[in-house]
């Protein structure tokens, strides 16, 4: 079963004796490919036609060299190619470990393509790699993988465990869900393309090495022992090829699966940012973050804006939401108006000669000319300029009131008149 075995002419001989027979015929050639599971079969090539019926939705190579420029930290181009496993863990590691996988990926994509594809190039050099070794080769890269996924599975779920207790419960107990989340990242990696494996094997080798921790305090050792027994065992025990192409499922319960394991991962990383995170004040005192949030919500300044919110939710319900945001946008004061009534010293209600008088005496005032000290004439360029901005902002928008207040005038006696 696991010696190479060299490929027969047979098929070859038969496929040319056809071809011969056929040009007799006058009918078309006939091609032979394989299918997945290694069966030969034969169907006619028409000039019109060169996909036959039992491909599935061809992929397009350029479209997945887009996604993977633009989206390929976030395994973009592996949802599209129906690589959901290899999707999810480039989005946990950005890319492969910040970037290093999604980068070295640049000559795989083509036979990405083509497996998505289920090629018959591609299949026909798949079916003869199964039939010259038992089980899939050793692959580096795939080892590494499966190491470092189950590195950060397990590491992540021993800093996401509270370390105190809470709410009167010690959690300390699922420590012991160490191993099992240590070998799903390795199954996870194992799975991934024409390969495929059982969990079982790497889930009872991370359980039977995980009480090493007891005798060896160091983490480094013990976890690292574990994470390397689980891949090994993996690779000796559960790896086979995968025969048939993954099935095809709906987008919809591709993104229920996706978005599931997407928030499982990260309420890993929000269960360590609430119960093990910590913030520094200004004291350089450490404040737990689940208790500093609690303090938060006490605070004046979020009671305030709180209040703001439930404000303008009334506001909004009395007086429509287009109202609403006028008075939003009036407040946050986007046009500068308010900051210059508040910089010249005068009132929306002040005309615009009594705007103008003070203009021209604070301009005066606050020449730079008049300041000798060369150290405070720089503060009084930046006043003098202020004060110009300001009356410009102002001066403006009455120029655009005005010009708006007289069409609407005129539009009244147009109206009288008629």
């Amino acid at each position: 079963m696991g010696e190479k075995l060299s490929p027969t002419t047979t098929a070859n001989n038969s496929k040319s004796k056809d071809n011969k027979s056929n040009k007799k015929n006058g009918t078309k050639n006939i091609t032979s490919v394989y299918d997945s599971r290694g069966f030969e079969f034969s169907r006619p090539v028409t000039k019109h036609e060169n996909i036959y019926p039992q491909l599935p939705e061809q992929k397009s190579l350029l479209v997945a060299y887009l996604l993977w420029f633009f989206g390929g930290f976030f395994g973009l181009h592996h949802i599209y190619l129906h690589r959901d496993r290899h999707a999810f863990v480039w989005w946990c590691t950005l890319g492969g470990y910040f970037g290093l996988g999604w980068l070295f990926e640049v000559f795989k994509i083509p036979e990405y393509v083509r497996d998505a594809n289920e090629d018959p190039e591609f299949i026909s050099k798949f079916v003869t790699k199964m039939r010259m070794y038992r089980k899939p080769e050793f692959s580096t890269t795939r080892f590494l993988g499966e190491i470092m996924m189950s590195y950060l599975f397990g590491q992540l779920v021993m800093i996401a465990i509270p370390e105190d207790e809470f709410m009167g419960i010690n959690f300390r107990f699922l420590l012991w869900t160490i191993p099992f989340f240590s070998a799903l990242g390795v199954w996870i990696v194992g799975n991934i393309g024409r390969e495929r494996g059982v969990f079982w094997h790497c889930l009872i080798v991370a359980y039977i090495v995980y009480p090493l921790r007891y005798f060896v305090y160091d983490e480094t050792y013990w976890f690292t022992a574990m994470v390397f027994a689980s891949a090994l065992s993996f690779e000796q025990f559960s790896k086979q090829w995968r025969r048939e192409p993954p099935k095809r499922h709906g987008a919809l319960r591709r993104t229920i699966v996706l978005s599931t394991c997407v928030m499982l991962y990260l309420s890993l990383w929000t269960g360590y940012f609430y119960f093990n995170g910590k913030i520094t004040d200004s004291e350089g005192d450490e404040v737990p973050v689940h208790e500093a949030i609690k303090n938060f919500l006490k605070s004046p300044w979020w009671t305030d804006l709180k209040q703001t919110f439930i404000d303008t939710w009334r506001f909004a319900k009395h007086n429509g939401w287009y109202e609403t945001w006028k008075q939003i946008v009036d407040s946050i004061d986007a046009d500068g108006e308010q900051n210059a009534y508040k910089v010249l010293g005068v009132d929306p209600t002040s005309t615009q000669s009594e705007i103008t008088s003070i203009w021209r005496k604070m301009s005066r005032e606050f020449h730079p000319d008049k300041v000798k000290d060369e150290k405070l004439q720089r503060a009084a360029q930046e006043k003098f300029m202020e004060i110009q901005q300001a009356y410009e902002i102002i001066s403006k928008i009455k120029s655009k009131r005005r010009s708006r207040n007289k069409k609407f005038d005129d539009d009244q006696d147009v109206k009288i008149e008629l």
